[in-house]
């Protein structure tokens, strides 16, 4: 009778790397999801845990959460529409000319032409310019380089005081259209045209030393 041959048995530990050897080759992962996938799949579960995280301590739940989101999403609009549009950089007001001299009157040809062509931001821009240029040509405002439309307005206040707040309300429109990016319309231009009209013909309040 043979005698029996005893089992041949292989160490864990070079069993486990066998294994891992084996399992390290391509035809094993072909069908592996890949790097993106897997970091997909990840944020995708952070999110939800996020968002299972936030409903649980939201009074309400689910419900609750989708409230809070939404008046989340109003108060930005709101916003929007206070301020403007954020693709646009809010700049500090800078001057009111941004050119070489010109007088009023081609101001006012410039934005009649801007107004015909529907142009109403360029239209009131330069219907300002000539507002500013007229009360210089009169001699009721010194002609300045690098004045703002707030400078202008307030020291015009000072002889045209009838006209104060509706000069400070047309320097206010000039900026938010050309530093605060906002957009104007064919109302904002009638009334800062009717402004320019109305300030020719305005007899200023004389001030001086008393004789």
């Amino acid at each position: 009778m043979r005698a029996e041959v005893p089992p041949v048995t292989t160490p864990r530990e070079a069993a486990r790397e066998a294994a891992e050897r084996e399992l390290s080759k391509p035809m094993y992962h072909e069908n592996d999801p890949s790097l993106v996938d897997r970091a997909t799949r990840a944020f995708f579960d952070w999110l939800d845990d996020l968002f299972g995280a936030a409903a649980g301590a939201t009074p309400g739940g689910a419900v609750g959460l989708i409230a809070v989101v939404l008046l989340a999403a109003l108060a930005m609009a709101a916003l929007w529409w206070r301020l403007g549009s954020p693709s646009r950089t809010t700049t500090s007001p800078g001057t009111l000319f941004d050119d070489g001299i010109r007088s009023a009157a081609d101001h006012r040809k410039a934005a009649d032409a801007h107004a015909a062509a529907g142009r109403w931001t360029e239209a009131v821009q330069e219907r300002m310019r000539a507002v500013v240029r007229s009360l210089e040509e009169r001699t009721l405002l010194d002609p300045r380089p690098g004045r703002t439309a707030d400078e202008a307005a307030a020291e015009a206040a000072a002889s045209l005081p009838g006209h104060a707040a509706d000069l400070r309300a047309a320097a206010r429109t000039f900026d938010d259209i050309t530093y605060g990016g906002r957009t104007a319309d064919a109302d904002t231009y009638t009334r800062l045209r009717s402004l320019d009209l109305t300030l020719t013909n305005a007899k200023p309040l004389l001030t001086g030393p008393t004789p």
